[in-house]
């Protein structure tokens, strides 16, 4: 096969290929397909952030808090606080410093936590109790009770009468009626719970067909709103109905601020903020404690060349080497097996002979009374002998060693 045939079959295999390639071109249809994730980690971790994100495209600022620790430094005119936390664990202290945050300006919104109880007097809510707001379930309500309820605050604004009486067209959705609107908010509050205003001191409220859901009390020279619940700002239930609407317009013209964990002051915030001299002063005391014992009592001790070193020094350190680790009666053995084995030495069959045998010999070679004899080879007894008695007996197995 010479060249020129080899390029003729190359070139029709590319050609052959390019046609191939274009019809599949012209048979494939594109198509696009949108792969569902699920929330991202940050908003499984924070269920208001859609709500977050919402406020801040409106326009309006929004910061976080994890707890109340800055509402002394917060400003209260032009500011929302927005208390979306758990309120159980709140002290009164805390609950009055909320309220007189709120009388100098600030608006206020938190949820209502508790029933009222009829027998008690109360619901346990202390921000509740003290705006003698008093929240039902609606399946105890008395019937006429809740119809006269709707009634009186179902009416508009204005004062004006309402002559509509066509069926509620959204009995599960509540209602907010503004000045010069034709149509309601429609809010998608939970309809189980109905807020009851004991002192009839809101000016502003919405209702579903047996309750109502939201309140607004002026306080001092602030606002307090109070919901039965803020499910409906949850990323899942931001978009239905007008919740979203109902996040601006309570939120509107102002910096909002949202918390999520209203537990109460541990101890070291409360010291922090009650006793700072007092702490300044004991840090400082530390310091100073710390200090003191730190310095060094004296010059150091330089240690003692090895060549100022005697026998006599070596020999006391071993002796009380051997006195902390094996006790006296383990000098004491040394000695008198030491005088055994000079006795054998002197007298063949020695460790042969019984006890009183053994005395009389070591009497005889050494030229000792027998009561020196006796003192110094009895039994050692496991009683811990005194400094002085100790002294004493070593004198005795030393004596009698040295005149073997």
């Amino acid at each position: 096969m010479n060249r020129t045939t080899r390029f003729a079959l190359g070139a029709l295999l590319v050609l052959g290929l390019g046609l191939l390639g274009s019809y599949l071109l012209s048979r494939a249809e594109s198509y696009e397909e949108v792969v569902n994730h699920g929330p991202s980690p940050e908003a499984r971790a924070n269920p208001y952030l859609a709500a977050e994100y919402y406020l801040r495209k409106r326009g309006i600022e929004v910061t976080r808090a994890d707890n109340l620790a800055g509402l002394a430094t917060l400003p209260s005119r032009g500011q929302t606080l927005l208390l979306l936390a758990n309120r159980s664990n709140l002290t009164p202290q805390q609950n009055e410093r909320l309220l007189k945050w709120t009388a100098k300006g600030g608006h206020l919104l938190f949820i209502a936590e508790r029933m009222w109880d009829e027998e008690e007097g109360k619901s346990g809510d202390r921000l509740l109790d003290t705006l003698n707001v008093q929240q039902y379930p609606v399946e105890t309500l008395d019937e006429d009770e809740a119809d006269d309820a709707a009634d009186a605050q179902t009416a508009e604004p204005s004062g004006e009468e309402s002559t509509d009486e066509a069926p509620d067209a959204y009995p599960e959705l509540t209602k907010l009626y503004l000045e010069n609107e034709q149509a309601p908010a429609y809010i998608g509050f939970d309809t189980d719970f109905h807020l009851y205003d004991a002192n009839n001191l809101a000016h502003v409220w919405a209702n579903s067909g047996e309750a109502t859901h939201l309140l607004q009390i002026y306080h001092g020279d602030g606002l307090i709103s109070i919901v039965t619940d803020a499910w409906i700002w949850q990323n899942d239930k931001l978009g239905n109905v007008d919740n979203a609407w109902l996040l601006w317009y309570l939120t509107q013209d102002s910096a909002v601020t949202l918390v999520y964990n209203a537990d109460r002051d541990n101890l070291l915030t409360l010291l922090q903020r009650h006793f700072t001299p007092a702490l300044l002063a004991l840090g400082v005391l530390l310091v100073l404690v710390l200090w003191h014992v730190g310095q060094r009592q004296g010059p150091l001790l330089q240690p003692q060349p090895a060549s100022r070193r005697q026998l006599q020094e070596h020999l006391r350190g071993a002796a009380d080497f051997l006195l902390r680790h094996g006790g006296q009666q383990r000098l004491l053995s040394n000695l008198q097996q030491d005088i055994l084995r000079r006795a054998r030495r002197r007298h063949p069959g020695f460790e042969r002979l019984g006890v009183a045998d053994q005395w009389q010999i070591l009497g005889r070679l050494s030229r000792q009374p027998s009561a020196a004899i006796s003192q110094a080879m009895r039994p050692l007894s496991k009683k811990r002998l005194s400094a002085s008695d100790f002294t004493r007996q070593v004198a005795h197995l030393q004596t009698l060693r040295n005149a073997l």
